[in-house]
């Protein structure tokens, strides 16, 4: 009976138990390095936000500067220039 056992059931390697260990061990550094990878590549899209948001700002500053600079051109050419009718506008007759 004791033969029979033997001869049914398959020899477990000791080194087969050490070896799924490292496996995991493995797999373990790799996740964590994934972790990291991925951690270090959403500092750097935050930083390039960050750097975008600013030059928005800075941007939208000087625009509504010059957009105070146009309306002030605008007031000094309508002061200073003659107006000019619309030729729908009909001239009048004196006479």
């Amino acid at each position: 009976m004791w033969n029979m056992m033997c001869d049914v059931m398959p020899t477990i390697a000791e080194d087969s138990i050490s070896q799924r260990g490292s496996q995991f061990s493995g797999d373990d550094a790799n996740f964590e390095q994934l972790m990291v990878s991925m951690l270090d590549e959403r500092d750097k899209l935050l930083d390039t936000i960050r750097e975008t948001q600013e030059r928005l700002s800075e941007l939208e500053g000087k625009y509504q500067e010059l957009e105070k600079e146009r309306d002030s051109l605008q007031r000094q050419l309508d002061a200073n220039l003659p107006q000019v009718r619309r030729c729908e506008e009909p001239l009048p007759l004196t006479l």
